[in-house]
């Protein structure tokens, strides 16, 4: 059963959206002596968060009611739960700011969003001060949650750090089952220029995001060694001993390919980490994918 606890707020660490990433943000935090509390929507969550020594709030960000008197007040918030999977808006989002009074206000917030919101840049280098230009409903609906918690932030007196990422890859985060499957990949000629962030190295920006002195704004945040994603697919093919997958034209891909995967492949961007690198102090442990795929076990 999910207990109503007492917390000091001034003393804990707020994570909503307490998934792979939250956990190994969540021991970082435990590791400098701080008490992480996590909102979980059901006893199974709740269970599993005790497992790590994380004290669980019951909340359902789809539902406002639940979400009153959470212990909030001059905390680091990390908020890492996803948008819904349909709308141009974030209602979970909405519906969490909503549910916060002005005595509950956390000091700082992290939000991890999607480097998605630059829509396809023609494989051109973006840093923080490109355009945003959506051009997913997935990406939109991040976009807009980054504006509202922005405008929330700065009405509130807050902190706000926003975290653009790429794609994730580290330990149970690699696309084994699509290449299993032997789904296509486009001619290396073809295919657009992707970026990455191992897990460990996300989970060290989400932490100095969230105590670094001085933090604030977007961040992008990549290993800056981008990869096409043709190439990316053959790398972990060859890691993980299986075949390669077959190789198809963009023009097979478009008649052969879902619409989920096709808009992956119609954005094309590399990702300029520098300010990661010297605002937030990130040492990545994994620069590279040669580096990090040993690193996936």
């Amino acid at each position: 059963m999910i207990q109503k606890l007492e917390f000091d707020p001034k003393a804990c660490i707020m994570i909503v959206g307490c998934g792979d990433i939250g956990l190994r943000v969540a021991a970082l935090e435990q590791a400098s002596g701080q008490t992480v509390v996590a909102l979980a929507r059901s006893e199974s969550s709740a269970h599993n968060l005790s497992q790590h020594g994380i004290k669980s709030i019951q909340g359902d960000l789809d539902q406002l009611k639940t979400l009153y008197d959470l212990p909030t007040e001059l905390t680091v918030l990390y908020y890492f739960a996803p948008p819904p999977a349909t709308g141009g808006d974030d209602s979970r989002l909405a519906a969490f700011v909503n549910a916060l009074g002005k005595q509950a206000l956390p000091r700082r917030v992290v939000y991890i969003s999607t480097s998605g919101v630059y829509g396809d840049c023609g494989g051109e280098w973006v840093n923080e001060d490109s355009a945003v230009s959506p051009r997913s409903d997935r990406a939109r609906r991040r976009a807009a949650a980054e504006k509202h918690l922005v405008e929330w932030c700065a009405g509130e007196g807050m902190e706000s750090v926003i975290l653009r990422v790429p794609g994730i890859y580290g330990p149970g985060r690699l696309p084994s089952e699509r290449i299993r499957r032997a789904v296509p990949v486009v001619r290396l000629e073809d295919s657009p220029w992707s970026n990455r962030i191992h897990a460990d190295d996300l989970a060290q920006a989400c932490f100095l995001a969230g105590h670094r002195r001085g933090a604030a704004g977007i961040y992008n945040i990549s290993d800056g060694n981008p990869t096409t994603m043709t190439d990316y697919f053959n790398r972990v093919a060859d890691f993980l001993g299986l075949p390669r997958p077959p190789v198809i034209s963009m023009e097979e891909a478009k008649n052969t390919l879902g619409p989920g995967i096709l808009s992956f492949l119609e954005e094309s961007k590399r990702l300029d980490n520098k300010r990661m690198l010297e605002e937030l102090g990130v040492v990545l442990r994994y620069p590279n994918l040669a580096l990090g795929l040993p690193h996936c076990d």
